[in-house]
């Protein structure tokens, strides 16, 4: 089980693009989430962001960086950024995002 979840316990069906940089050294990196229309902001959702909630077995990685995107008014998308200070944190987020993947058709492309 591998999920994502914006406000505790409310699972976010909508599968986000995900863009992933490092440092040279691989120190340092992040990954940048992208969920377009997702349905915590749906018209019937009430309930409150309170960051991104990245679940598995393992544990969670949470991150306050979130922002909405808005179009004339209307909520239209999130972004939000997970930050990796060392590569214990880089290797954990990747065990992650390999069951998140598996379990929602993800496949990793590596850019040229």
């Amino acid at each position: 089980m591998a999920e994502i979840q914006f406000s505790k316990g409310l699972k976010e069906p909508v599968v986000p693009d995900i863009r992933l940089s490092r440092t040279k050294t691989g120190e340092k990196g992040s990954a940048e989430f992208y969920f377009k229309q997702p349905t915590i902001l749906g018209d019937q959702q009430t309930e409150e962001i309170t960051g991104m909630y990245l679940i598995d077995e393992e544990g969670e990685i949470v991150t306050t960086k979130v922002k909405g995107k808005f179009i004339n008014g209307k909520p239209m998308a999130i972004e939000a950024t997970v930050i990796f200070n060392s590569p214990a944190e880089w290797d954990r987020f990747m065990r992650f995002m390999e069951r998140y993947g598996s379990e929602n058709g993800l496949e990793f492309t590596k850019s040229s």
